[in-house]
């Protein structure tokens, strides 16, 4: 199978829902409700409950490439989220900010979430391949 073949092959529309699920960390904040609730324990709540409903998402649709599809999950969010804040922090705020002011944080945003989108597919495909079993 070609590379070309091997990207065709993943479920883009699941990619795409997923990414977009995930969405709900920057609308907590652009909406406040991470400083009602506290910034720290906001974020790492959302992270956490966006990460099992990948992996949930992703274990029962027994997708045949976990990992590389949450990869691509995680770097589609990160590619929203710049989207979004380039779009909004000037609506906001008055003027441009965020990843978009600076090509390292770009890079920065879309590795980390590569990494988010890494880990949370090894988690699925560990417990597929043990579902295997």
């Amino acid at each position: 199978m070609t590379n070309r073949n091997k990207y065709k092959t993943l479920n883009w529309g699941l990619i795409g829902a997923l990414a977009i699920f995930a969405l709900i960390r920057p609308f907590m904040s652009i909406l406040g409700i991470s400083e009602a609730i506290g910034k720290p324990v906001a974020s790492i709540a959302a992270t956490i409950i966006i990460s099992i409903v990948w992996i949930v998402t992703v274990y029962i649709k027994q997708d045949s490439r976990p990992i590389l599809t949450l990869v691509c999950t995680g770097v589609s969010y990160g590619i929203l989220a710049i989207i979004i804040s380039g779009i909004l922090s000037p609506i906001l705020t008055g003027h441009l900010q965020g990843p978009l002011t600076n090509p390292f944080a770009i890079i920065s945003v879309l590795a980390t979430n590569a990494i988010w989108g890494l880990i949370t597919g090894l988690v699925t495909s560990s417990l597929l391949k043990f579902k295997a079993k």
